[in-house]
């Protein structure tokens, strides 16, 4: 049988219990999978957050301290999480917009991965998209993809990489199945959303010094009919699924 291509339709592994969401920002998640997390928490998946930066710079008040805002959005993240039934957050706290796919990062996602187990991972695209979406592009949301992607293979694997998790925190190898990338060009996985988009945008509204309702919910709801519908879905989110054998 010839090997499948990135670009042969996938789906989600099965079983699956546990799913890890790696991003940079308190509500990345949401506005890149909140109805897919609420579609896994649904089916009985446990999910749990690593968020890497502290989000203290995605703000246009000019009276609103870093720190103020990013301990604003840490509670907003816990608020949306508890919408979409999402266990623990783990907040790295690397400074907002300044990230960059470092050893120091990897090493941070890695011990995450082997601390939970999941057989899921969802993070960023780690690619630059040219294709007139600028928000995707965050050189955050870049780094961040990178660096989970580095974690997941071969540093979560392997027990000679960042040897100290495993000698002196006592954190074993783990293998991660699969990996979904939200903010993709190409998808080659549709998750059906329909009776969990409204949930989905619950949570994205629960972060409320970043969006407002007028501003986000018929956009998030068209753009959810137009990924569906051409595969046949009334309500979808795409993703670049990569499964590890």
């Amino acid at each position: 049988m010839a090997p499948m291509s990135p670009l042969d339709r996938h789906e989600l592994i099965s079983p699956l219990e546990r799913a890890l969401i790696v991003i940079s920002h308190p509500d990345d998640g949401e506005f890149g999978a909140g109805p897919t997390i609420a579609h896994l928490t649904k089916a009985g998946v446990r999910v749990d957050y690593v968020v890497t930066t502290d989000g203290s710079k995605g703000t246009e008040d000019p009276d609103v301290t870093p720190e103020e805002l990013s301990s604003t959005r840490m509670a907003e993240q816990r608020a949306a999480a508890d919408i979409l039934g999402v266990r623990e957050i783990v907040h790295l706290g690397y400074p907002d917009g300044y990230l960059t796919p470092s050893l120091d990062l990897r090493r941070d996602i890695t011990r995450q991965i082997r601390r939970f187990r999941p057989d899921l991972v969802i993070t960023q695209n780690p690619t630059r998209r040219l294709d007139h979406n600028p928000f995707i592009g965050h050189p955050d949301h870049l780094a961040t993809g990178e660096a989970t992607l580095a974690s997941v293979y071969p540093a979560a694997r392997d027990h000679l990489n960042f040897p100290e998790l495993w000698t002196d925190e006592h954190l074993e190898p783990w293998k991660v199945r699969q990996v979904l990338l939200t903010g993709v060009e190409e998808p080659n996985l549709w998750i059906d959303i329909a009776d969990t988009f409204e949930t989905g945008l619950e949570s994205i509204l629960a972060h409320a010094s970043q969006v407002k309702r007028e501003d986000v919910e018929e956009r998030m709801r068209e753009r959810a009919r137009l990924i569906g519908e051409p595969q046949g879905i009334g309500m979808a989110q795409a993703f670049l699924s990569i499964v590890i054998e």
